[in-house]
Formats: C-alpha cells, structure tokens, sequence
C-alpha cells in the first residue's frame, strides 16, 4: 500500500475505503470484506449514520487499532465551537474510540461561516489536546479555503472533494497542492451518470478508459484509481460487493503511460455531480446527529 505524507508528518494509507450511502445494516460486512482485502483506511461520517458499524466491524476484525486509519467528519448542524467539541465525542463513542486518525469538516457553510471558523477551532484543539491526528476539511472550494487560511492556525491537511475523470476541480487542486493540502478524491471512480458530449454516460463505459483498461488487462474500474494515485491523491472507492471491493485495491502491480494519464485528463467536462458547495445552507441540508 502506497501511503500520503500529510502535512504536519501523520502516514495515511493512499487508498481507502468509503461508506458514502452504504445503509448502515450492510456497512459492517462491507467494511469486513475491505480490512480482509488489505484495507486499512476507513472513511466514514457523522451524517452517513453508520460510523457505529465502521467501529463494530473495526473491532471483530481482530485488526489491531493502530494498524487502521479511520477518518470521519463533523456534519454543518453541529458547526460552532462547543457543538463540535461535542460531535467528536459522539462519534468516537460511535466508532469505539479514543483518538480518530483524520477529523474533517464535511462541507463549507458559506451562509454562516463564522460557524464554520468556529467549528474548525475546535478541530485545531482536539489536535492539540492528541483527540485526533490530523484534521482537515471536505467540499472546500478556493474561496472557502482562502476565508479558511487566513484565519486558522493549523493548515488542513486533507480536503477531500470529488474528483473522477469527468471532474477534475484543478483550479481546487492546484491551490491546495501549493499549500501543503491532500487531495483526497470521493467518487473516484465517477459511479455517478454525468451527461456528456450530450449523452447520458458513465465513466464506467467511457471508450478512452476502456481501452486503456484493455491495454493493461485491469477494469475502468482500476485504471480511474490508478490514475489518481499517479497523480497524487489518496482516492476513497466504495463498494458493498466483495468481488468489487477486492478489485479496487488491486491497483498497485501496474503504471499507466504520460500518454494514458493525459489522455483521461482530456475526460473532464467541468460538470459537478454531487451538491454545489456554494449551495450548502442549513434550511436545505441541516439534520439532527443522533447522540451515541
């Protein structure tokens, strides 16, 4: 397993297991059949409703704690400095323990950013106090980052945002690349239908991956990973299926060529499939976070 540096020096695994939408009664098997796979970061989240199960399937694995970075995020209804402070405690009683790996803020609330500031505050002093190794943000565009940055003390180290071939968000990238942050890449393998060339498609049956795929003998599938590890970001594919779980970390036995890499750079349409972060308010997207 490749790994990152982060910033302030913390190792995480390059590649890493998502529960985005994974219903909580099949998280624990999924996360199972990805530790058994040679996983060993788990990214989860306060608003996913299933950090308890990302724990429990921790803990049966007989894995030792040390060995798994686990990575969850603090959702915009518990943004403000105590609520936050409060969020972590919720979820690591939900995941089963004392220290998370990588605490992120899940999305920017532009509409109240104060408490966005606020919220991060506390991240800085949950680092500072050992709660977690590392924090960092998630759905941050330039203009979030830049409000960010000239008021926090500690940079973040990972902002995670979604990036396949269809989205590449290099203006997002290139501004936190310069500034010490990870890419991290949610949907990596773009499993969302994007309209392209005014077509309904998928990046799964795009011909330029496909052939690529061919040429290598590996999956669409792999050669997206792939193309987001060579280009330096730690990449978070999700499955429930065993069969895809093993296939998506089997990306490190093969190189794709300049050629191929500029090739599926060449792929980006500059269209957004989850929510514009500039929408994010707390009328649309607030919702309770259950205690422990």
């Amino acid at each position: 397993m490749e790994t990152r540096t982060l910033n302030y020096g913390v190792a995480m695994p390059a590649l890493g297991f998502g529960v985005f939408q994974t219903p909580p009664d099949e998280t624990r098997n999924a996360v199972g059949a990805a530790l058994d796979s040679g996983y060993r970061l788990i990214d989860t989240a306060a608003a996913y409703g299933n950090e308890r199960q990302v724990g429990e399937a921790v803990q049966a694995s007989g894995i030792g704690r040390s060995q798994v970075f686990l990575e969850t995020k603090i959702w915009i209804s518990d943004y403000g400095y105590d609520q936050t402070l409060h969020t972590f405690e919720k979820s690591a009683r939900k995941l089963g323990v004392d220290q998370i790996d990588l605490l992120l803020l899940h999305q920017a609330l532009p509409s109240a950013f104060d408490r966005t500031l606020e919220a991060y505050r506390a991240l800085e002093t949950l680092l500072a106090d050992g709660k977690v190794r590392a924090i960092g943000v998630s759905n941050f565009m330039v203009e979030h980052l830049t409000m960010l940055l000239d008021r926090c003390k500690v940079v973040p180290a990972v902002n995670q945002i979604e990036v396949h071939p269809y989205f590449a968000q290099r203006e997002v990238q290139e501004f936190a690349g310069a500034r010490g942050i990870l890419t991290q890449a949610w949907s990596p393998i773009g499993r969302i239908t994007f309209y392209r060339d005014g077509s309904n498609g998928s990046t799964l049956d795009d011909p330029v991956i496909g052939a690529i795929a061919q040429a290598h003998g590996k999956s669409p599938a792999q050669v997206m990973l792939r193309w987001g590890l060579q280009e330096g970001r730690s990449v978070i594919p999700k499955s429930t299926k065993a069969d895809r779980i093993a296939e998506n970390i089997d990306v490190f036995d093969f190189e794709l060529a300049a050629e191929e890499i500029s090739a599926i750079d060449r792929l980006d349409t500059g269209r957004r499939g989850g929510p514009d972060p500039s929408a994010i308010t707390l009328e649309a997207f607030g919702r309770d976070i259950p205690e422990a």
